[in-house]
C-alpha cells in the first residue's frame, strides 16, 4: 500500500458488516474480530462434536454449543452469531439423522442401513464443524449449508 493510501485513511483490511441477532434491532459486527471472540467462536463450533462422543451422545451436539453461546454471546457479538449458527446446524443434523433412521426402520428392507445413516451424518457433521471452526478462527462469518434456521 502506498503512503498516499495510508494518509487517505485506507486500510489493508476490508471492514466486515454482518447482522447479528434478529432482523428487528439487530446489531452489526464491523471491522476486525478480536482474538478472544474468534477463539470462543471456534470453541463453540468444535463443541458440536460432543454429540459424536459416547459421553454426550446425540443431543450433546446441540447442548454444548448452546451453553457456550449463552455464556459468551453477550460479551462477544461474533460468538452470538456463530453460536446461533452452530446450534441450528447441530439441531438440523439431529433432525436429519432421526428422520433417516425412521424411514429406514419403517421400510424393513432399509433397517440394515440405519448404521450407515448415522455414520454418514456423523461424517458430514465432522467435516462441516471443522470447516466452520477454522473459518471462525480466522474471523470469517461462516454459514453452514443444509441448515434449518430454528433460531434467527
Amino acid at each position: 500500500m502506498t503512503e498516499i493510501d495510508e494518509k487517505a485513511g485506507h486500510s489493508r483490511v476490508a471492514p466486515l458488516e454482518q447482522p447479528v441477532g434478529s432482523e428487528e434491532g439487530s446489531k452489526w459486527v464491523t471491522g476486525e474480530i478480536e482474538k478472544d471472540a474468534r477463539v470462543w467462536a471456534m470453541v463453540c463450533h468444535l463443541a458440536g462434536l460432543a454429540g459424536l462422543s459416547p459421553i454426550l451422545p446425540v443431543i450433546g451436539g446441540a447442548v454444548a454449543p448452546l451453553v457456550i453461546w449463552q455464556l459468551k454471546g453477550e460479551e462477544f457479538p461474533f460468538v452470538a452469531e456463530q453460536g446461533r449458527r452452530a446450534v441450528n446446524f447441530q439441531l438440523s443434523m439431529l433432525l436429519y439423522s432421526t428422520v433417516g433412521a425412521i424411514v429406514c426402520f419403517v421400510s424393513l428392507v432399509g433397517i440394515r442401513l440405519i448404521p450407515v445413516i448415522f455414520c454418514v451424518a456423523g461424517l458430514v457433521d465432522l467435516i462441516f464443524v471443522l470447516i466452520a471452526a477454522a473459518r471462525a478462527n480466522r474471523g470469517e462469518h461462516y454459514r453452514y449449508p443444509l441448515t434449518i434456521r430454528f433460531f434467527k
